[in-house]
Parts: structure tokens; sequence; C-alpha cells
């Protein structure tokens, strides 16, 4: 036997069987967790508990055999802590079903999830070598930009609650904003590493800022333009803010330069003010994050946001208990407040231990983007575990008080198809560049794995 046959099962064999075993302790969790919302309700374990968790474990089982097969080194915590989250999601949207709330629907999340599972594992299938997306970098600026614009487009497009973020097609709705901020990370990546040398010379000093030459601010200027038009024509605070925070985060990654970060804070802050000024529904969203306590916006407005704080103030520092809060007081509770119904019956300790499994995820992301071995790897990576927590911060912000809601969804855990459908292509991609960044070059795999076959 050669060595070169020898070395893919021992090399990788422990690393693999360890996967698995947090794979099925992540799952186990789910399930210790759906029994103890059917407790919590009627005493009774759920009926369907197996059900729901033989097909959790299904759905994992075939993305780990996915994983294994094409992208045996990656980082292998990140499927396991994605696991995680998007099973919290699911109890707590069946807890929230049970509770009758309306739209709320586990068995329609399972499936989203599932369907998550299929685009995970055809992005691991397809995207063998994840740099030819730097050959494609104005093709996905293209698409992005389009899948930012068709809401607004007739026929198509159509409002839900005020803001113009879906498509209607054969009958089916989409946020095609959630795969545009894909589209945008890459082409943020591949741009940003062919124009970064440009883009970190300076211009002149002012205080102790060294500032960029002004013929270098277009790109700023147009990603601004962009998030502003997305704010006024589509209402949608939450996709514009991500869009351009994320802009400027990468650029500052490519180039090193603090002074970016301030001009960009200045350009968003500065035209947020000036739309709210002009635009009655920006102006609304910023009344309701100053006023939420005024009787005149309770009613209509701000209701939802003040019921989400009063379930996160009777949650307390341990919480009601899994199927013990009070599901209906929270409108959206399954969607943009599914933050606020997890905090009531966890409380502020299972919040935390929650976050922390999102700051994992950010962290093995990051961790990958320092061990790329190409610049347009590390932007990449960089661009899309930035992306991640800024989506996070951003709407757990919202639903806090801590800056004006947006709209956005909790990751994973949110009901919602489009959102976790994206999400899960943002991990297939983090998986295949851990993967690339973690492969030793073929000579050491072939003398380890002699190595290795010699001491049997």
């Amino acid at each position: 036997m050669s060595s070169a046959e020898a070395a893919p099962v021992p090399m990788t064999a422990k690393r693999r069987g360890a996967q698995l075993a947090m794979l099925a302790f992540a799952v186990l969790i789910v399930m210790f967790a759906y029994a103890s919302v059917g407790l919590g309700l009627d005493g009774k374990v759920p009926a369907g508990m197996l059900t729901y968790g033989l097909g959790l474990g299904a759905l994992m089982l075939a993305a780990y055999l996915v994983l294994a097969k094409f992208a045996p080194w990656a980082d292998p915590l990140l499927l396991p802590l994605v696991t995680l989250v998007n099973g919290i999601g699911l109890v707590t949207i069946y807890r929230l079903e049970q509770g009758g709330v309306k739209d709320a629907s586990a068995t329609n999340q399972l499936m989203w999830t599932a369907l998550g599972v299929v685009m995970f594992s055809a992005t691991l299938i397809v995207l063998k070598d994840h740099r030819v997306l730097q050959r494609l970098t104005y093709t996905a600026g293209f698409v992005g930009l389009v899948l930012l614009v068709l809401p607004v487009m007739p026929f198509i497009g159509s409002a839900h609650y005020g803001a113009k973020i879906w498509i209607n097609i054969a009958g089916f709705s989409i946020q095609p904003g959630e795969f545009a901020k894909l589209a945008l990370v890459v082409f943020f990546a591949g741009y940003l590493v062919a124009k970064r040398d440009v883009l970190a010379l300076a211009g002149r000093r002012l205080l102790f800022i060294d500032l960029p030459r002004a013929r270098d601010l277009g790109p700023v200027l147009i990603t601004w333009g962009v998030s502003i038009a997305v704010l006024v024509l589509e209402k949608d605070l939450g996709t514009s803010l991500l869009l351009f925070g994320t802009f400027i985060a990468m650029l500052y990654i490519a180039t090193q330069r603090t002074s970016w970060v301030l001009i960009g804070l200045l350009l968003f802050v500065g035209g947020a003010i000036i739309a709210g000024q002009i635009f009655s529904h920006v102006q609304l969203r910023f009344n309701i994050w100053l006023h939420a306590e005024d009787p005149a916006l309770f009613q209509d407005s701000s209701y939802q946001l003040m019921q989400g704080l009063f379930a996160i103030g009777s949650g307390g520092i341990l919480g009601t208990g899994l199927g013990k809060g009070h599901a209906g007081i929270i409108p959206f509770s399954f969607s943009d407040f599914i933050f606020d119904a997890v905090g009531e019956e966890l409380g502020i300790t299972g919040l935390m231990a929650i976050l922390m499994v999102y700051a994992l995820i950010v962290q093995r992301g990051l961790r990958t983007a320092l061990a790329a071995r190409d610049p347009f790897s590390k932007l990449l990576a960089g661009g899309l575990s930035f992306t991640m927590a800024w989506q996070l911060f951003i709407i757990i912000g919202g639903v806090t008080r801590l800056i004006p809601l947006t709209g956005l969804v909790t990751p994973f855990m949110s009901a919602g198809g489009s959102a976790l459908l994206a999400n899960w292509m943002l991990i297939a991609l983090l998986i295949r560049m851990s993967d690339a960044a973690r492969r030793p070059p073929p000579q050491a795999i072939q003398d380890e794995g002699l190595t290795q076959v010699m001491q049997r």
C-alpha cells in the first residue's frame, strides 16, 4: 500500500470522531430542550419528540458526511455550533407554536433547515476552490446590486409591514437581500484586494489622523449612496446598516487605516439624520427608539419593542423555564423578537450562553481568516465573520433598545427561509476556506501517512 493511499484515513479519523461526538452532543442538548418545553407546557414529553430528534439528527449527519468527504480538514467546531443554535431556534418556534402564536410553525422551520443543509452541501460540493470567486468579483457585485433592487421592481416586489424587502415568485416569498449580502461580501473582498495599496495611501493629516486622498473616496461614497438608497426606497434600515458597516470593516481590514472607519461613521450617521428629517418612516424608527414609553407611540408603533423588553425583564437572571413564559405577548416573537422570547424563558443566563455560541462561531471564522494563505481568503473570511457578528449586534441592539430597531432577524434561530438558506451558505463558505487554510501541503500529508502506516 502506498503512502498516498494510506494517508487520508489515519490522518483524520480521530478528529472526525470528535467532531461527530460534538455534533451528537449538540443534537442531544436540543432534544433535552424540546422535552423541557413539553414538560413545562403540560407535564408531558412531546409526542413528536422522536420524530423531530431523528429528523434533526439525520439532517446534521448528512451535513457531516458531506463535510467529511469534501472538506475533511475544515474547522471541526463550526458545524456543531451552528447545529446547536439552529436547534434552539427550532425548539423556541415549537414552543411559540404550542403557545398559540400565529405563523409560528416548527415543521416549516425544520423543512427550511433541510433546504439550508442542501444549500450547505451543494456549496461545498460545487465550490471545490473558493479562490475562483476572486475571478468573479465584478459579477458578484452586479448580482448583489440586482438582488438589492429586485424588491422595488413592479409586479414582483412586495411590501410587508412597511418594508419593501420581498419578492413574490410562483407563490413563494423570497427576501433577496439575504443573498445579496453574500454576493457583495465576495465583491468587497475581491475589489479591496485589488485596490488596497491605493486605498492605503494617506493624504492630508488632521490632528492625529492621516486622512485618505480625496480621489480614493469614490468606492466609499458609492457604497454609502447604495446603502442610503436601500434605507429610503425599501425602508430597510437593517440591510442598509449591515451593508455599509460590512464594507467599512473590510476596508479597515484591508488598509489598517482608522480614518476609513471614522469617515464611514460620519457618512452613515449624517445620512441617517438627514433621511430622518426628510422621510417619515425613518423618523418614526428614531422616535420609537427615543420615546418608546410615550403612550402616543405605544399603542401603534412601540408596542412590540416594549413587550419584548418586558419579557426579558420578567425572565430575570434564570428565566421562567421553557414552556412557562407568556409566548403570545410579543408580536413577531418567532422572527424579529425571538431573542426576547428566549430571554423570558431562559433568562439572562440562557441568553449569555447563546451569545457565547455565536461568539465562538465568529471566533472560528476570524481564526480561519488569520490562517488563510492569500489576501482574498483573509478578506473574504474576515468579511463573512464580521457580517455574522454585525448582524447579531444590529438585531440584539434593536430589540434591547440599544440602537433603533431595524427588522433584521437572528441568524439560524428566527423563522424564515431566505435568511436560513443564506446563513447556511455563509457557513459553507467559511468551512471551505477553513479546509484550505488548515490542509497541510501534499508532501506533509504523504510523509505523515507513511509514518503512521509503518507504526502499525
